[in-house]
């Protein structure tokens, strides 16, 4: 915990990263919303589409361990200005693009940028609090992506509507920019610059990629990751199509609903951190706490499987929303890490965790629709996605040890930028 840092400041911090995570979600989600529009104009068949959705997606997920590594070894204020001043700029030009190679070359920018979100935040959260006090930051800064998710679509179409998509891209990228300016008058220009001390014991190596410290902690806490991310991309990927499929909702009902269990999970999120650390301050064991947290919430993930049996459609929203209570999982997922992860490891640690999530989120969209298509029916994707949910529990429980620090790289390498 960084002591020079005033209670109010990091507070501060942790609304712009909110603010940060909401407008990194929104601004990925604008394509899909856009996507008839940009196929129309630019003829666009099912094949190109796909590419295209696909671009953005890989670069982020590559850049998952580059990133987290910048972010234990480089100045946050700075790496964090530069990362979203690209994904905004990206954004922005979108609308400028003159044909398929140049919309492409715009998502992968934007993958670049964004891929700063999660080992960023998780990092600067690491920095500003101590362990037992992670868990409502990380919930609340995290919960801004499901805020982004979940009033997006409706704010992207209706840019749309009013201005077209060439426009809408141009407003969102260059409108976000002026985050930018509380970002850089709140921010610590130290913290995240990693200074010298006098090593103890052993010679320390030097930093590079041979000396990131793996052990079964990082094993399972990806394992973890990747059933969560899994259960939650098919949330993200599915859900529309499946009110409009299968529940026979119009497409407006459908975006309505659908952004129910996105706001039901955004808000369990800083719930489950802070309930979380108010047991931990009262003096419960922190291992066992949070990873019994994690437990209820991954188990509500088993009302999916009822949603999809349910003859009533309302039944099957309620249901699907109390399926989203798994939100509460999050912000202990994040603790988790911070506490396991080497000091000077966060954002390296971060970047693994990410990138095994995101196959994840890469296999449940795919192997749902693989299983609609020989099946007819959403119920097989419906009940694989919470059981790939719980069977994570067995990493963090079994595979994950007791939330301390592992010993890692004693070298700490100045770096300021």
């Amino acid at each position: 915990m960084n002591a020079t840092v005033s209670n109010s400041r990091r507070w501060s911090i942790v609304g712009l990263l909110f603010v940060a995570s909401f407008i990194n979600y929104f601004d990925r989600g604008t394509i899909s919303v856009a996507l008839p529009l940009i196929s129309a104009d630019l003829h666009l068949g099912p094949e190109i589409k796909g590419a295209l959705l696909a671009s953005f997606f890989t670069s982020y997920a590559l850049m998952q361990l580059p990133m987290g590594w910048f972010a234990d070894r480089y100045n946050l204020r700075w790496l964090y200005t530069g990362a979203f001043a690209l994904w905004s700029l990206s954004q922005g030009l979108t609308g400028l693009a003159a044909g398929l190679g140049m919309l492409i070359c715009f998502r992968i920018m934007l993958g670049v940028g964004e891929s700063i979100y999660l080992p960023g935040g998780t990092k600067i959260v690491s920095l500003l609090f101590s362990p037992k006090d992670r868990g409502l930051p990380s919930g609340i800064f995290d919960s801004g992506t499901r805020a982004g998710l979940a009033l997006g679509a409706p704010l992207t179409a209706l840019l749309i509507v009013h201005y077209g998509w060439r426009k809408m891209f141009v407003i969102v990228g260059t409108g976000a920019i002026f985050w930018l300016i509380p970002w850089l008058m709140v921010f610590p220009s130290t913290l995240g610059s990693v200074k010298k001390r006098e090593p103890v014991g052993p010679p320390a190596a030097p930093a590079s990629w041979r000396y990131v410290t793996f052990n079964r902690n990082l094993v399972g806490i990806c394992l973890g990751f990747f059933c969560f991310d899994y259960y939650w991309y098919l949330l993200v990927n599915w859900l529309p199509d499946y009110f409009v499929t299968a529940r026979h909702l119009t497409l407006l009902s459908a975006g309505v609903y659908s952004s129910l269990p996105f706001f039901v999970f955004g808000a369990s999120e800083p719930l489950g951190g802070w309930i979380a650390d108010r047991l931990v301050t009262l003096g419960w064991d922190e291992t066992r706490t949070r990873k019994w947290i994690v437990t209820i919430a991954f188990l509500t993930g088993l009302l999916l499987i009822p949603a999809a049996w349910a003859e009533n459609s309302t039944t099957a929203i309620w249901l699907i929303a109390g399926a989203s209570l798994v939100g509460l999982a999050t912000a202990n997922l994040i603790v988790i890490l911070q506490c396991c992860a080497p000091e000077n490891e966060v954002g390296v640690w971060t970047g693994f965790e990410n990138f095994a999530g995101n196959i994840g989120g890469i296999l449940a969209p795919f192997l749902t629709g693989l299983l609609i298509q020989k099946t007819g029916s959403y119920l097989p994707g419906f009940v694989l996605a919470p059981m790939v949910l719980v069977a994570g529990l067995l990493a963090y429980w079994f595979v994950v040890g007791e939330l301390k620090p592992a010993e890692g790289t004693r070298a700490e390498h100045s770096h300021s930028a």
